[in-house]
């Protein structure tokens, strides 16, 4: 009977029969879809990714200088912003031994740098969960042919890491944008006789575990910093400790670097104290610096501890590092086209010491570039694309030069109020030029569109 039964029904009967007897869609079905595969970085668009916000990144990791090997595993706390069916990691190279979902075992795919996770069970919009990676293999470091090498960089006795822009997935997996900043806490294992150094502070109250030729440290960075700023720098350091107007120094150098040795220390107290009373309060636990041969010819404004490349003998590198804690580490960006704030406000920094340490006046150094001509003035400072984003004369100098023009604008009183206020209104936020010209507008009572307009987004030489 079941098979020849033959009746005509009408499309609407039909369509009515089918809405009572199929089976209704899973309460979640419309609440929870994929993670987008990036944030939308005009510069870096696979960079960072959508769904979520990481809270905390807990990276257990054993290197092996002989080999170059890495042996980690990731633990990642993180809130959901919406609901998730699946989310995206950023990792490049490296090989994924297993993910876990809130101690449930989660299927995981490699496409380029994306790492893509799907639970067991979806993720609630708002929910808190854990993603657990373990991973290993030999980490290397981004080389683009613009912007240079960044990364995990190994050394002669150790390794070093200097992510600016996105070398953060090199050697964890990350949501690698400025946009989601994160806590870290680190347990790093090295052989005996290497030194460990991260972000942040020790955690092993003076005591170094040994274990099977390896020293575990443990180092913790409290306040949120973005991943390019995480770091970790293992070799046989000579280690400095002290205080910079009450706020821990530690700072280390290779050995072979002579003339940094006690230079490094005593003029990264004197920058971080200068800070202070230009950009108000310290915005971490501790300061300090390392100086190794990476052969990446930049310094880079690590959090908390920043790396340079060689000799660190340079008063104006190690202020221009240290004004970066203020100025692109706790202040960070949204986008990397607005890359100028950090670098422009830190080069001003350079300025701003020299002025006040019997050096040429912040209206001199100005005056000097502002004679140059030509393709000095060819790229638009406040966007100048991806190849040109830590162009010298675009973003350093002229970067500079605009925070000087905005402080004969407005005047130094409220010039110097703007500088203390911006840090402190957006301590261990992101911000943007937009929200910088706000603040100015609103502290000066002045329209400063057309100024910055000529200073950033016109590639001609501004007339004053």
């Amino acid at each position: 009977m079941c098979g020849m039964l033959r009746t005509r029904i009408s499309g609407a009967a039909l369509l009515a029969v089918a809405a009572l007897v199929a089976p209704s869609a899973p309460a979640w079905a419309d609440a929870h879809s994929p993670g987008s595969s990036g944030v939308g970085d005009p510069y870096f668009p696979h960079a960072g990714n959508g769904g979520y916000d990481v809270q905390h990144y807990d990276l257990k990791l054993r290197y092996t200088p002989k080999s170059g090997r890495l042996d980690s595993t990731a633990t990642i706390t993180a809130k959901a912003t919406k609901g998730l069916s699946r989310f995206n990691l950023d990792l490049s190279g490296l090989t994924v031994r297993s993910v876990a979902v809130d101690g449930k075992k989660a299927k995981w795919s490699r496409k380029g740098q994306e790492l893509t996770v799907t639970p067991k069970k979806v993720i609630d919009d708002e929910a808190s969960f854990t993603v657990v990676v373990e991973y290993d293999g030999t980490p290397k470091p981004v080389d683009d042919s613009d912007l240079g090498v960044t990364g995990f960089i190994r050394t002669k006795d150790g390794a070093v890491v200097v992510s600016q822009p996105d070398g953060a997935r090199t050697w964890f997996p990350a949501n690698d944008t400025p946009r989601d900043k994160a806590t870290f806490s680190y347990e790093i294992s090295a052989p005996v006789g290497l030194t460990v150094l991260a972000n942040g502070e020790p955690q092993n109250s003076g005591i170094v575990r040994v274990k099977k030729g390896y020293v575990v440290s443990r180092w913790k960075m409290k306040q949120p910093m973005a991943p390019y700023l995480a770091m970790i720098a293992i070799g046989k350091y000579k280690v400095s400790e002290g205080t910079a107007g009450g706020v821990l120094n530690i700072t280390a150098y290779d050995p072979a670097l002579a003339k940094t040795s006690k230079h490094l220390h005593k003029e990264t107290a004197e920058a971080t104290k200068w800070g202070v009373e230009h950009f108000g309060p310290y915005p971490f636990d501790s300061t300090g610096g390392i100086a190794d041969k990476l052969d990446v010819h930049y310094a880079l404004e690590t959090q908390g501890r920043p790396v340079y490349d060689g000799d660190a003998s340079d008063d104006l590198l190690i202020v221009h590092e240290i004004a970066h804690q203020w100025f692109g580490n706790s202040v960070g960006l949204e986008s990397w086209n607005d890359i100028w704030l950090n670098e422009g406000l830190a080069s001003y920094a350079e300025w701003l010491y020299e002025e006040t340490h019997n050096g040429p006046k912040a209206q001199t150094t100005f005056d000097k570039y502002y004679k140059n001509t030509g393709k000095f003035w060819d790229v638009k400072t406040g966007a100048p694309g991806k190849k040109n984003m830590f162009d010298w004369e675009a973003i350093y100098l002229r970067g500079a030069m605009t925070v000087h023009a905005l402080r004969t604008e407005i005047g130094d009183e409220t010039f110097f109020g703007l500088l203390k206020e911006w840090a402190a209104r957006n301590r261990h936020e992101t911000a943007t030029t937009k929200d910088f010209i706000a603040l100015a507008e609103e502290l000066s009572g002045k329209d400063l569109g057309p100024l910055f307009k000529k200073w950033l987004y016109t590639a001609k030489k501004p007339a004053l």
